[in-house]
């Protein structure tokens, strides 16, 4: 048992498998009081259940730490609300949460139906944003929190994923915001683009070992601490013995510039050679980790 967050009050959703577990166990085991939500649904969305949330507070509770389960949808806003109130009433704050929760389903564009739509940005968006509206009014009352938000690599570009590519970036822009409604209230909101093995697909991936999530868990844990302070408003990606950061805000890679204004026909004859040269519609340059690559022909 470490003291890292010793005293402290975490929620985290989605906690009853993978990712969320990680963090779970690992913030318990470093003295916080955890709430584990989970509706115990399937990778994509389907059924409910209280098993995986019941049995990681079992599991943290074996091992001397202290937890209670939660079984509110975050899709849901009362619910939502009701996960952070889960906190209140049982530890009498809250002081780190972590929006993990979420669902994926893989279409191309022409396949996506509305209900499908609806329930991946509503798992993911509108998740993260009623618990962290409900959570910060308290972290501002206390003059202290630590919001930790889940982004995706997947977010900046994949095919056959662009409903949860929005749903993901929206999450990076609010974050950003949050960070500066919040920073003089002593609360820090930071993203993470995490990449682990998760419950929805076995696959091997050559020469990598396998993604733990508890390799995700060790950089969450440090930014849910009274240490990481200084941290807001970052993009972290994080992997196995990988940690990275995202320039703030990303740079404008080239510029063209004339005396006066760019007329259509001017831009027609000057971008293909300078900002998109070498560029096609199909051949898209790739800002995923490399093995989300496609394997070479």
């Amino acid at each position: 048992m470490g003291d890292m967050l010793k005293g402290r009050v975490a929620v985290i959703t989605g906690a009853g498998n993978g990712l969320g577990r990680a963090y779970a166990l690992s913030f318990a085991a470093q003295g916080a009081g955890v709430v584990v939500n989970d509706i115990g649904t399937s990778h994509d969305g389907y059924g409910v259940s209280h098993d995986a949330a019941d049995a990681v507070v079992e599991k943290i509770k074996k091992d001397s730490g202290t937890a209670v389960a939660n079984y509110g949808s975050v899709a849901v806003e009362d619910e939502a609300d009701s996960i952070i109130q889960c906190a209140i009433d049982n530890y009498g704050r809250i002081d780190v949460l972590v929006n993990n929760a979420g669902i994926i389903r893989v279409q191309d564009i022409g396949e996506i139906n509305t209900t499908d739509w609806d329930a991946v940005i509503r798992a993911h968006l509108y998740g993260t944003f009623y618990c962290t509206r409900k959570a910060c009014g308290y972290m501002r009352k206390q003059g202290y929190g630590r919001i930790i938000n889940t982004s995706s690599h997947v977010g900046l570009g994949l095919k056959g994923q662009s409903t949860y590519s929005a749903a993901k970036e929206g999450i990076t822009g609010f974050s950003r915001s949050i960070a500066r409604d919040m920073a003089e209230y002593g609360v820090t909101c930071n993203i993470i683009r995490p990449v682990a093995a998760w419950r929805g697909v076995v696959q091997k991936i050559d020469a990598v070992e396998a993604l733990r999530p508890e390799d995700v868990a060790a950089l969450v844990t440090y930014l849910a601490s009274e240490s990481a302070d200084h941290i807001n408003g970052c993009v972290f990606e994080v992997w196995r013995g990988h940690v990275g950061i995202f320039v703030e805000p990303p740079p404008v890679a080239q510029v063209l510039w004339k005396d006066g204004h760019w007329t259509p026909e001017e831009l027609q004859q000057t971008i293909p050679g300078t900002l998109t040269k070498g560029r096609s519609r199909e051949d898209l340059p790739y800002t995923l980790p490399w093995f989300f690559k496609p394997p070479e022909e």
